[in-house]
């Protein structure tokens, strides 16, 4: 054997040893089946040979007529491949796979494709990955089902739902078909970064061409129509299972129920509850009859969700700490404070524990009532139990002592809420606030929203609470000043705020003031100028507070 380019043989074996030792790391993507060809083909292969190709290519670019005659007779596809892999760097892989596929006529493997191709989808390199995998359709071979999926799965966590796509509609035509499993993560993919039309789309494109789909596949796509409230359209899916043979399980049920649920469909949501009870495939769960109590309990339908509850139990499904908080929110808003309490006193012989949403719904279910005093009860056992009470306990209770004028017991609050890693928001200072500056107590108020600034902007209903405090009490250049401070942080005043100020203004005898807020006003063009607006409505800061269950 003879390699005129070099000038001696032992040189080059020599350089192989001290290349290789650095290079000998496995590609990215070699499955153990891949591992095991590669080993057979190692053993049928002089390991040097390979050594001494990757030294060429490496340290003699660019190689020689001689070498290339060489290489045209001695490199085989096998052989290829594993000079590829012993290069270990898919940049350095795709130059040799393109040198010798464009001047060494080197039909190359599967393997070396798959390999290639892998590699560069692990190093984020899907541009690459494509192109080799375009460079294996012109060569005339198809991708497997496993490398199909691998790609569009490494497409999908990448963000690249177009090429998946396009890839996709590539091989539709050869009648490869990718894994059902490959195609559903890539789905579940796209509806969680809320890219539903196109999901739905690559959907109905690869439908039975490209793969068949299972129940999680229509589950994923019911799921993702639900969340945004396309219930009708989730029906659509719902209905299509069985024709592809796939059937609805509890989760297909449970999606669909609670989209119901959530568009205040709840009698369709219960008839589909019906229809699992006497269904032979499976069973109702708790989170199917809490779905269809939610929904009553919202509508404010507290019979029908009683009379479910007592179903849900008599049938021997366990009640979870979720439904009894749906409940007792349920009859908290409607009044029946009675009925709350019973539910909260079921709690232990289910074996449930209540939490803070279960004390903050009664909180705010007695501060409804305006029983300030029994809300403060649960307040104290919520602490009994070590249970940390969330911003809406706090708000909740805030606004109603404040409602009862008893606003020292409300800043008793505001002072413990600041002690908490709770980050607040303005509606919980703001009846505070109000309260003291109704009190006449304005460096009070003025306290607070210092503290406040520490943790939160003030929001329009700070400012307008704070200005027509100042102007009540006659601090007319506080007033002034409050209100171009919220014109500097970009707080657009309303137009009671603004209408309050300058009659303020005239009657405290500073007519240039009131000149300047004027012309301030009508030149912002957001600034709503009708006076016909309830000041109270304006000024409303004792607002309810939504508690979710």
């Amino acid at each position: 054997m003879t390699l005129s380019s070099l000038t001696n043989l032992s040189r080059v074996r020599a350089a192989s040893k001290a290349f290789i030792p650095r290079c000998r790391v496995q590609f990215h993507g070699l499955s153990s089946q891949q591992g095991d060809k590669g080993a057979k083909a190692i053993q049928k292969q002089e390991s040097w040979f390979v050594k001494v190709v990757c030294t060429l290519f490496v340290h003699s670019q660019p190689l020689d007529d001689s070498s290339l005659g060489y290489l045209i007779k001695n490199l085989t596809p096998s052989t290829e491949f594993e000079v590829v892999k012993w290069l270990n760097n898919p940049a350095f892989g795709l130059k040799f796979f393109e040198l010798s596929r464009e001047n060494l006529d080197i039909t190359h493997s599967f393997w070396t494709y798959n390999l290639l191709i892998r590699s560069f989808c692990h190093m984020g390199l899907h541009g690459s990955a494509k192109l080799v995998f375009d460079y294996m359709k012109i060569d005339g071979h198809l991708p497997d089902s496993t490398l199909l999926g691998f790609m569009i799965s490494a497409f999908g966590r990448a963000g690249e739902f177009d090429m998946a796509r396009k890839l996709l509609a590539e091989v539709r035509s050869d009648n490869v078909m990718v894994t059902v499993f490959a195609l559903n993560n890539l789905l579940n993919m796209m509806v969680k970064l809320n890219k539903l039309e196109e999901a739905v789309r690559l959907y109905k494109e690869n439908i039975e061409s490209n793969f068949n789909p299972d129940t999680w596949t229509f589950n994923i796509l019911i799921q993702g129509l639900c969340r945004v409230g396309k219930v009708n359209q989730a029906f659509e899916f719902f209905n299509d299972m069985r024709s592809f043979g796939c059937f609805p399980d509890i989760v297909s049920y449970n999606t669909i129920i609670n989209g119901l649920c959530k568009c205040n469909e709840v009698d369709r949501g219960h008839i589909l509850l019906n229809e699992i009870r006497l269904s032979d495939d499976c069973l109702p769960n708790v989170v199917t009859y809490t779905s269809v109590i939610s929904g009553y309990c919202k509508l404010g339908k507290m019979k029908e969700a009683s009379a479910l509850f007592s179903e849900m139990v008599n049938s021997g499904t366990v009640p979870s700490v979720v439904t009894f908080n749906v409940l007792i929110d349920g009859f908290g808003k409607a009044g029946d404070m009675l009925s709350a309490k019973s539910m909260y006193e079921k709690m232990d012989s289910f074996g449930c524990n209540a939490d803070v949403v279960t004390f903050t719904s009664l909180i705010n279910g007695y501060c409804r009532i305006r029983d300030v005093n029994q809300s403060l009860q649960f307040w104290s056992a919520m602490k009994v139990r070590n249970i940390c009470p969330n911003i809406y306990s706090f708000a909740i209770t805030i606004n109603a002592l404040c409602k009862e004028n008893r606003i020292h017991e409300a800043r008793e609050l505001l002072r413990e809420l600041q002690r908490r890693n709770i980050v607040p928001k303005p509606f919980i200072f703001n009846p505070v606030i109000d309260g003291f500056c109704k009190a006449g107590n304005l460096d009070e108020a003025n306290r607070i929203v210092a503290e406040m600034e520490k943790k939160c902007e003030p929001d329009k209903v700070t400012f307008t609470i704070l200005i027509i405090g100042h102007c009540m009490k006659g601090r007319m250049l506080e007033a002034i000043n409050i209100f171009d401070k919220m014109l500097s942080v970009g707080c657009t005043p309303d137009g009671v705020t603004v209408h309050s100020l300058i009659s303020c203004l005239f009657k405290a005898g500073m007519p240039n003031e009131a000149f300047r807020v004027s012309t301030i006003a009508s030149l912002d063009t957001k600034l709503n100028s009708s006076t016909s607006v309830d000041n109270k409505a304006h000024l409303r800061i004792n607002r309810d507070v939504f508690v979710d269950a």
